[in-house]
């Protein structure tokens, strides 16, 4: 008998095609003998005028067929990429041009596009041509752009690209007026999503059907298509985009469109062949988005129990040479830095600043880890002002569970009030505090540090808006053999959609979980959809999809009500059956159902004979109901009334090493409340993957850029990620469910969590195991090597 799947650990149904090598990724797709290669020219500087480009050994390669530059691009091709959210304090927004028009303003921006028989002699051709520069000089750094002694774009005054500020209440009057007061400055530095899987783009141009097909890697199938459509000048319907199995995409392919995307549907539909781009991995370093980089000034006022009087925050965001995704980023760190505390008054105030380095749009976590890092140090300064324990300075500050939903007072990044849904940050630190041992870690890190050892530390608490809009869509069909297909628009990149989104169904539908089957990010299944990005796919495709099955539901029992003579209300669906309730042996399948809910002239089968006009219908009546559709299906969309709030705390126990300054992770605790859990087994992967991911960026990563604007570590040799042997080898996890009165399901979002308090985390714990000897050791900037920690102390001895 069918048993309730949501909240189930149920296996997921995808990973046997990838863990045997049967992952079909954009750069398997065409393999045709006629398929053409493209390779692309970067700058080799930050900044730089184009004087000149000869591509005129180019032309007699054997086995090039065409070479695209600016000029030879042509009316909406010929104009900036688009800058996808615009906002009203985005006061000065650039974007690129698909191939570079008079200046270049970041090593890696695209000059000149080629097309040969394979991509050896694409890129050996893109090495004939000649360009001429007039150097310019660069501006590298968030104090370079502030400093505005040179400026990334002539026509934006002080390199500001936008200045925005929100607040409630005085701060600064709050803050002159409180008991005490303290000042932080502090820094995140860039960072960068590095999936497997590089971007890469596939089109092929249909002359008998005047149809264009792209295969790209991204998390917008639909904006790609949009964008593609405007471009070249064709009708939405005569663009399909489809995205295969997508290897990592952590945000850095919800950016759309990369000049690619554009470049090869063009060459497809000039040559008549289907034209392939796969980026290669220092492609990706150099011309690829980066996040992460922001400097916060903090000044906080509070009381003698550490409680909230008056925060002022002041921060620069790197957005680096272009605008393309907005000020996403820096408004989610200025408004998710409060995490679950009402700080009474805060007036927050940032800059966007444009620097000769690769663009910045969301990475895994948008922001919300800059925010984190912020609020969290400033709660252990607090503490360690006061002389309190960390966890009480937290707990005077907590929204309390009656005050929900729980107004900020701001506006959020969907333009939306910055209202809490639900939540209970009060039991979530006792479970963390359980979890970690934080009572008792005051007296093992004492029996460590009687051994030589030094031990420390470190919370944090956050929030996180999950589930923003506009809207997602579903449909769902029943196929006459009982089958199930499940259509949603958005993308997936390994998050375990196919098998929660057959959860949602199969509870729904009454079906076996092995009869539901999930397409997503396939345009031709599904032409309304927004994307995947910030924690959204549950909440906003999840909830579509247990309306569409509703929907698809309610036909199934009208249709089944008529074939047995009973009253929908006493019917049931179990196992793919509709049976009268209490009588079960007067039932009747789903694929039946199916087959009876298309009136049929012809029969094409024994099945189908059952569906023609001799066979059912009543003769006064007209076969297909007024307001009603052949064959039985549902269709739905959810459309949110403002982001659901996702909130966490982590801890971690780090030991640092007294000589190398290396820092090993002992124990690393996480609890978590996404709502109501759909597979509580693939939301524990998710957090593992995002602690791994936020282990890295806090120890490990970052973009290291020289003062002439040149990466100096664009390769897996040199940028340094964690190992298996650096990531936790067990985490502790402890779940909350407050459910969101916000959509059906009761449901958050849970993608990004994992990795939102790893700044904050790190530096609590690592600054706790200095200050063994050390009682005014700090840690103020992140990511933290053990050289850093190293120099760290070289200061405070």
């Amino acid at each position: 008998m069918t048993t309730k799947l949501m909240g189930q650990k149920v296996q997921r149904v995808e990973d046997q095609r990838f863990l045997r090598g049967q992952g079909r990724y954009v750069d398997d797709v065409a393999v045709e003998r006629d398929l053409l290669h493209a390779a692309v020219l970067r700058s080799p500087h930050a900044h730089a005028r184009i004087v000149d480009i000869d591509v005129a050994d180019v032309l007699d390669v054997e086995g090039v067929h065409a070479v695209w530059t600016y000029e030879d691009l042509t009316g909406p091709m010929s104009e900036p990429l688009p800058l996808l959210i615009p906002h009203p304090d985005l006061t000065h927004g650039r974007t690129q041009y698909a191939l570079a028009k008079d200046e270049v303003n970041y090593v890696g921006e695209a000059i000149a596009f080629v097309v040969a028989d394979d991509r050896y002699v694409a890129e050996d051709a893109v090495d004939r041509i000649r360009v001429r520069y007039e150097p310019l000089p660069p501006v590298v750094g968030i104090d370079a752009a502030r400093a505005a002694d040179r400026l990334v774009h002539d026509d934006v005054p002080g390199n500001i690209g936008a200045r925005m500020e929100q607040s409630v209440g005085d701060a600064p009057a709050a803050i002159k007026a409180a008991p005490h007061t303290l000042t932080l400055d502090l820094t995140v530095e860039r960072s960068a999503c590095t999936p497997l899987e590089g971007r890469g783009t596939v089109a092929r141009w249909d002359p008998d059907l005047n149809r264009l097909q792209v295969w790209t890697s991204t998390q917008s199938s639909t904006g790609v298509r949009a964008v593609v459509a405007v471009k070249l000048g064709l009708d939405l319907g005569q663009v399909d985009v489809i995205t295969p199995d997508v290897g990592g995409g952590f945000g850095v392919k919800i950016n759309h469109p990369w000049p690619e995307e554009l470049l090869v549907p063009l060459a497809a539909r000039a040559l008549g062949r289907t034209v392939k781009f796969t980026e290669d991995r220092r492609e990706h370093f150099i011309s690829s988005a980066h996040e992460r980089g922001q400097v916060h000034h903090i000044e906080v006022g509070f009381d003698d129990d550490g409680r909230l009087l008056g925060l002022d925050v002041e921060f620069w965001h790197d957005h680096g040479a272009y605008t393309p995704y907005g000020l996403i980023v820096p408004i989610i760190t200025s408004t998710q830095l409060l995490g679950p505390y009402k700080p009474q008054n805060y007036r927050v105030v940032f800059e966007s600043l444009y620097t000769n380095t690769v663009m910045v749009t969301p990475y895994r976590g948008a922001g919300r880890p800059q925010g984190c890092y912020a609020m969290e140090r400033t709660m252990d300064a607090i503490a360690s002002y006061l002389g309190k324990d960390r966890t009480e300075v937290r707990s005077v500050n907590f929204i309390q569970p009656d005050e929900f939903p729980f107004d900020q007072g701001l506006i959020f990044q969907d333009g939306r009030e910055l209202e809490y849904d639900s939540g209970d940050y009060p039991a979530s630190l006792e479970k963390i505090k359980a979890l970690v041992g934080w009572d008792e870690f005051p007296a093992f890190q004492a029996e460590m540090a009687a051994q030589g050892r030094h031990v420390g530390i470190g919370l944090a608490c956050y929030v996180e808006g999950t589930g923003v809009g506009p809207y997602e869509g579903a449909h769902v069909h029943i196929e006459t053999s009982g089958k199930v297909k499940v259509a949603t628009g958005l993308t997936t990149q390994g998050q375990g959609h196919q098998t929660v989104f057959a959860q949602l169904v199969a509870d729904e539908l009454g079906c076996s979980f092995e009869d539901v089957e999930v397409v997503t990010g396939d345009t031709r299944r599904m032409p309304y959809a927004v994307g995947t990005f910030a924690s959204r796919a549950a909440v906003m495709s999840g909830s579509a999809i247990h309306l569409a099955a509703k929907r698809a539901k309610e036909k199934v029992l009208k249709i089944a009500a008529d074939a047995l003579e009973a009253a929908p209300e006493d019917l049931e669906i179990v196992d793919g059956v509709v049976s009268v309730k209490g009588s079960p042996g007067s039932s009747i399948d789903l694929g039946t159902v199916s087959v009876l809910s298309n009136p049929l002239r012809y029969a094409f089968d024994e099945a189908s004979k059952a569906a023609t006009q001799f066979s059912v219908g009543d003769p006064g009546k007209p076969p297909v109901p007024e307001d009603e559709e052949p064959g039985l299906e549902g269709k739905d969309f959810y459309s949110p009334e403002r982001a659901t709030f996702a909130s966490g705390m982590h801890a971690v126990i780090v030991e640092t090493d007294p000589e190398t300054a290396e820092i090993r992770i002992l124990k690393y605790a996480v609890v978590h409340d996404c709502g109501h859990l759909i597979n509580p087994m693939i939301v524990e992967g998710q957090i593992h993957g995002g602690v791994a991911q936020g282990v890295g960026g806090a120890l490990y990563e970052r973009m290291a850029y020289d003062e002439s604007g040149q990466l100096l570590n664009a390769s897996f040799m040199d940028f340094l990620m964690p190992y298996v042997t650096e990531v936790p080898d067990g985490i502790d996890i402890d779940h909350l469910e407050t459910p969101s009165p916000l959509n059906p399901l009761g449901i958050k979002g849970a993608g990004e969590a994992g990795v939102i308090p790893s700044a904050a985390v790190f530096a609590a714990a690592i600054e706790d195991a200095e200050r063994v000897g050390r009682p005014e050791f700090t840690v103020t900037a992140m990511p933290i090597s053990p050289s850093e920690l190293f120099a760290l102390r070289q200061e405070h001895s």
